[in-house]
């Protein structure tokens, strides 16, 4: 990565502050405005995006206008501008689950990567592990109460992977040798239940932790689903975790990206930063 420097792409009105503060060109533009991509795109040696509509708070955004179109602009323009790779952030699973349009979307974009002749890899992470400060919150509130909330069965196993391997992952995707055309599940070294994760957070801190479920707010939101598109794809997510077959197959991760953390070192640097321990 010798004698590179990292351009990033914001909205016209946002904050870059802390992003200038770091050494990085910052070029305004809008995936949901196809023209303005041209600019900031040429030239670049590779693309990474994490653009995500579904989690926006700017009116306008949506699983639609973002990660459906604005996600195919950016694939669009990158073929035009020739990019020699496109690494994109995807989902764990989203290819069999067609009845959940936050992960169904994910599969699209894939395809047009595919179809566009970009050279790309798509990565596709597991549920997120999130310290506190960093968009959200895994759990430590209800950490220090020694509960752990699962918005889901919680006998049944799903993947999970600390944000911090998401971002090294995309970081080595860039450079990876061997990983064009790819489509590479992230998680940690092994699936467990919410159950299984409270006993090893159990471990971890030395005093009894439990998983508990969604009780009434769960409830609430399966009402909100009546009316609200974001909560029934939500609920369909839940849905597909409980189906079990939220596993990733870690195989890929390994040969292409370096080492699977261990899951037992991922809730440790999380219950640090979350200052837990």
């Amino acid at each position: 990565m010798g004698g590179r420097f990292a351009r990033a792409l914001v909205r016209p009105g946002s904050d870059s502050t802390r992003l200038e503060a770091k050494g990085v060109e910052v070029v305004r533009g809008d995936l949901t405005v196809r023209a303005s991509l041209n600019g900031p795109l040429a030239g670049v040696s590779a693309v990474i995006t994490t653009a995500a509509g579904y989690t926006g708070r700017r009116r306008g955004d949506s699983l639609a206008t973002v990660d459906l179109e604005g996600n195919r602009n950016l694939v669009e323009a990158a073929a035009v501008a020739r990019v020699p790779r496109f690494v994109f952030t995807s989902i764990l699973k989203c290819d069999p689950a067609p009845g959940g349009p936050h992960f169904w979307t994910k599969t699209l974009i894939e395809d047009a990567l595919e179809s566009s002749g970009v050279p790309f890899v798509a990565l596709r992470p597991g549920a997120f592990i999130v310290p506190p400060g960093s968009g959200g919150d895994f759990g430590s509130k209800g950490l220090r109460r020694g509960r752990l909330r699962s918005s889901g069965p919680r006998n049944v196993p799903w993947t999970w992977i600390h944000i911090d391997d998401v971002a090294r992952a995309l970081s080595l995707a860039v450079d990876a040798p061997d990983v064009t055309g790819k489509r590479i599940d992230l998680g940690a070294d092994r699936a467990v239940s919410m159950n299984e994760m409270a006993s090893a957070f159990s471990l971890l801190l030395g005093r009894p932790i439990r998983a508990v479920g969604m009780g009434a707010f769960g409830a609430g939101m399966g009402l909100l689903s009546v009316v609200s598109h974001r909560m029934r794809d939500r609920n369909a997510m839940v849905a597909f975790f409980a189906s079990g077959k939220y596993v990733a197959d870690t195989t890929s991760q390994a040969a292409g990206l370096g080492p699977v953390p261990s899951l037992e070192d991922s809730l440790r640097r999380y219950a640090k930063s979350a200052g837990l321990t």
